[in-house]
Parts: structure tokens; C-alpha cells; sequence
């Protein structure tokens, strides 16, 4: 009945509900599980809301998911601004703060609880094209080996460059947030705690979180007017940059990077809507949240439920 194009937090959420409302689904992803990805990994109290309601949170935590008790945001002058979660608060639940898992150990639990409720998943496929009837309302896929799949409903959950909204002519690149990300992960970076933590400079804002096995997510995020001094080295763009802000060096003086950097953008996209006759869009292939917000990964559940 539906085929779900991505298989990420959007895309396996959605097949989740879908599946377990009784309709028969099949999602499909050009990648091979566990993948990495580049982000920023913040998985925001409401994002938690509806893990638990897919009853993936044990699981996450399992993952060895990290504990995010509030957010620090520093202007450039220097001025804090701290904010609490819930159990700061004094609220008690299992969503009333924030976590942080990388991807690679997030998506694949998201696909099994996709596929615990009935959902089909084919990995390693790739969708290249839309599958039209008389009407031009979409009825399928066309996948890069030349195999079409029908469905009644094709949801894009296919990301930044959706292959769905492209072909459907939805997207629209504007003007901003023209930025572009480069997210790797470090350890020994010191002053982390249970907060999460942004970096506003003159020249661009960087992400910290503690994420699972002892690491940080490092997320820099810059004009896309500077991607192009990134381009032959990023991991020597990101570690000069830290390296200019006096009170970033310090704390990576003894750090030692762990993956590669990698980059994303630019995030200046958009929708006209967010469905066509026989499809939909969810997550970033249906809006692309600033990633100052980090709210992606909420954004992409919520679009699901």
C-alpha cells in the first residue's frame, strides 16, 4: 500500500505508524545499515516523547544513548544563556530530557522497530524516479536497476536532496539559511558535561554533546560562501577554526579527533507543499530545520506521527 522512500528517523518512523495501523509497507534506502551520517545527533526531550511511543527507548538508552539535562548557548560577547529540561525541573517521565546516540546506532533500532510491527525494509535500493499513472498522479517507483514498484502512497523521506521532491518539482532553494555543516566527533574535550552546548561566533556557531562511547559531536556550521576553504581539507578548516577562538582551544588543546569530517548542505530548501497527488514528504525532504534549532531529528518524528 505505501512505500516509504528513507529509511531515517522520518522515514522509519513513518513506516512505524503506518504499520501499525495495519497497512502494509515497504521502505527502501540506497544504504546499507549501520551508516554513518552527518548530524548533529541531539535527540530533544519531544523527539524522546515519540521514541517512547514507539517503544524504542530502551533500546536507545541500551545504545548507550547520553543524558542531555539543559542546553548553554554563548553569544559573542561572551554572555550565557543556560536552559533546563524537564527533570531540572522536577518533572519525572522517560521523555523529560534530552539524549544524544549517534546515527549509526540510532537508524538501524528505528528500522527494527519499523519492521517488529510488520514493515518491510530493503536495503542497499535505490530510487531514481517516480512512477506516474494517466493523471500524472504518482503510483510507484522506478529503482536504478530499472524495476518499478507500485504503491498507493509514496512518502519521501529521502533527506536534503530528496529524489521524491526533485521529481516532483516541490523544492525550492532559497536564499536562507545559505550554511553548510561539518560534523565529526572528538575525545577528550575538555569541560564537557550534561548540557548541550552551542558556540554563536561572528564567522559561524559550532555544536558540542557528549554522545555514546566516550566521544563529542563536534558540528561546525559556516556560510556557504566559506565552503569552498573547507573543500580540500575540512578536517584542517574545522580544527583552524576551533583553534582561532580562544575560549574553543583550550578545551581541544589535548582532544584528538576519531571519524572523519563530514560535510552537509547547504540548507537553503524548501517546499511549496508538502504532498502530491499519491505522495508525501516528511522530514528534511519536506522543510529543512536551521540546525541552530536542533530540532531535526524531533522534526522528522513529529512529521511521521
Amino acid at each position: 500500500e505505501v512505500i516509504v522512500v528513507g529509511g531515517g528517523p522520518a522515514g522509519a518512523a513513518t513506516a512505524w505508524a503506518l504499520a501499525s495501523g495495519g497497512r502494509d509497507v515497504l521502505v527502501l534506502d540506497r544504504a546499507t545499515f549501520p551508516r554513518t551520517k552527518a548530524c548533529a545527533e541531539y535527540i530533544s526531550p519531544e523527539a524522546c516523547r515519540v521514541f517512547s511511543t514507539m517503544g524504542v527507548m530502551d533500546a536507545i538508552i541500551g545504545a548507550g544513548a547520553v543524558r542531555l539535562t539543559g542546553m548553554r548557548v554563548r553569544s559573542p560577547d561572551g554572555t550565557e544563556l543556560v536552559g533546563e529540561f524537564g527533570a531540572a525541573r522536577g518533572l519525572v517521565g522517560t521523555h523529560v530530557d534530552g539524549i544524544a546516540l549517534r546515527r549509526e546506532r540510532l537508524d538501524p533500532l528505528l528500522l527494527d522497530a519499523a519492521r517488529a510491527v510488520g514493515a518491510a525494509v530493503r536495503e542497499s535500493t535505490h530510487v531514481v524516479d517516480l512512477l506516474r499513472g494517466a493523471s500524472q498522479r504518482v503510483e510507484g517507483v522506478v529503482l536504478a536497476n530499472g524495476t518499478t514498484l507500485r504503491a498507493r502512497l509514496v512518502v519521501g523521506a529521502d533527506g536534503l536532496r530528496s529524489v521524491v521532491a526533485r521529481r516532483l518539482a516541490l523544492g525550492v532553494h532559497g536564499r536562507w539559511p545559505r550554511r553548510v555543516a561539518l560534523v565529526s566527533h572528538y575525545e577528550g574535550v575538555a569541560g564537557m558535561g550534561l548540557h548541550g552546548e552551542m558556540h554563536v561566533e561572528r564567522d559561524g556557531y559550532v555544536g558540542f554533546a557528549c554522545v555514546d562511547s566516550g566521544l563529542v559531536n563536534v558540528s561546525l556550521v559556516v556560510p556557504a560562501r566559506d565552503a569552498h576553504l573547507a573543500a580540500s581539507d575540512p578536517a584542517a578548516f574545522v580544527a583552524q577554526w576551533l583553534d582561532r577562538k580562544r575560549q574553543l582551544a583550550s578545551r581541544f588543546r589535548g582532544a584528538r579527533r576519531c571519524s572523519p569530517v563530514r560535510a552537509t548542505g547547504p540548507f537553503a530548501w524548501s517546499t511549496r507543499r508538502a504532498w502530491a497527488p499519491g505522495a508525501a514528504l516528511v522530514g528534511d525532504a519536506a522543510d529543512f530545520f536551521d540546525p541552530f534549532t536542533g530540532e531535526g531529528i524531533y522534526a522528522a518524528v513529529r512529521g511521521a506521527e
